[in-house]
């Protein structure tokens, strides 16, 4: 990786997490944005890169449901090196910064990812904290969880969950699995939960945000359906101003026209990718808890068909948001970046291009979504 102190990255068009900049360049200070300023403002004497005619420069995507990458799955390696091979993988896809996710398992391999990420905070800027996706889930909505680990809170879970630690923890849980003032006393504690793989019904739902909860994890999959009795979390999600919902667009998962009522709900959607080993890797099958997954047609699956996460990265998800859904470019891009560093509570430093704010970009032809370059902390890889 290199760094240059003070330098400047001129593109085509700017999307600075808000509006479209043309003809602009983004002055990088180390580690920090110093300024963006119009080319013809920027100074004769600062260090400049332009990028090839009719590139983009945009916020660097954030992805808060990353199982794996490079040939990595974080429940086989949740440790410091496990972590950073998924994160240099994402990286090639426009992923600045991202939560490797634990899906449901042990307790002890609960505490490896917790203190795996945590060691990384400040180490590795691309890691932001971590996702543990279970195991407080509904046994009736497993998914590919294992059953076998899939369990209600204990006497110490609130303990290992609350105590000190670095970077940010979001936890994706079952409402009606766990006792009343649960939800409220992880959120005390600074911790983001959302609600999947549940059966919650639609005052569940509506208690459990009462309770703090903001997030909806893969929103469509592996939770109750949306009926007209019973509307379950998918409408106390699209109804509510405060709800943030993952969205797995990858033409499989959901689909297209369900996304497209997505887009119109007042609440506030993320691109996630549910990325499994596959992604920016060189093989095409894995194990999963004692099952074989196999890449084919742009799924990952069981050998009895179930989903068991994506074959999906974020530059992906970006070009199918424009193509399956029909957002506009600027909006899709808020989608990856600036929307999901609002619900992880770091819309203060990422997510937007401005000054004062950490110098995570990504340059893209966008009409394939080619990524030419990411910076990472205002590091390039290139």
């Amino acid at each position: 990786m290199s760094e240059t102190p003070l330098h400047a990255i001129v593109a085509d068009h700017v999307f600075d997490g808000s509006a479209v900049r043309e003809r602009t360049a983004v002055v990088l200070d180390g580690a920090r944005i110093a300024d963006v300023v119009a080319v013809a403002d920027l100074p004769q004497t600062v260090s400049t890169r332009v990028l090839p005619q009719g590139a983009w420069l945009a916020p660097g995507f954030i992805d808060v449901q990353v199982n794996g990458g490079g040939d990595v799955l974080f429940n086989d390696q949740p440790t410091v090196d496990g972590v950073r091979t998924i994160a240099a993988a994402h990286r090639k896809f426009g992923t600045t910064s991202l939560l490797p996710t634990l899906i449901t398992d042990s307790p002890d391999k609960m505490r490896l990812a917790l203190d795996a990420t945590s060691t990384l905070i400040g180490r590795e800027p691309s890691v932001l904290g971590v996702h543990l996706e279970g195991p407080f889930l509904s046994p009736e909505r497993p998914g590919v969880h294992d059953l076998r680990h899939i369990r209600p809170p204990g006497p110490d879970d609130l303990m290992i969950l609350t105590a000190p630690r670095q970077g940010v923890l979001l936890v994706t849980l079952a409402p009606e699995v766990v006792p009343p003032g649960f939800i409220a006393q992880l959120v005390a504690a600074g911790i983001r939960v959302s609600l999947g793989h549940s059966m919650a019904s639609y005052l569940q739902t509506r208690a459990a945000m009462a309770e703090g909860l903001t997030g909806f994890t893969h929103l469509f999959n592996a939770m109750r359906p949306l009926t007209s009795r019973e509307p379950g979390p998918i409408a106390q999600a699209l109804e509510s101003p405060d709800a943030w919902y993952g969205l797995i667009v990858d033409g499989v998962h959901v689909d297209p026209a369900i996304l497209r009522l997505a887009l119109r709900g007042v609440g506030r959607p993320l691109l996630v990718t549910d990325a499994m080993p596959p992604v920016g890797g060189s093989r095409s099958t894995f194990a999963l808890q004692g099952k074989n997954v196999t890449m084919q047609d742009g799924r990952c699956v069981t050998d009895d068909g179930t989903l068991a996460g994506a074959a999906l990265d974020m530059a992906t998800a970006v070009k199918n948001c424009i193509r399956l859904l029909g957002a506009s470019l600027p909006d899709a891009l808020r989608f990856a970046s600036t929307h999901p560093a609002a619900f992880l509570g770091f819309d203060h430093m990422l997510g937007r291009l401005a000054a004062g704010y950490r110098a995570d970009l990504v340059a893209f032809e966008p009409n394939e979504m080619t990524i030419l370059a990411t910076w990472v902390a205002g590091s390039s890889d290139d």
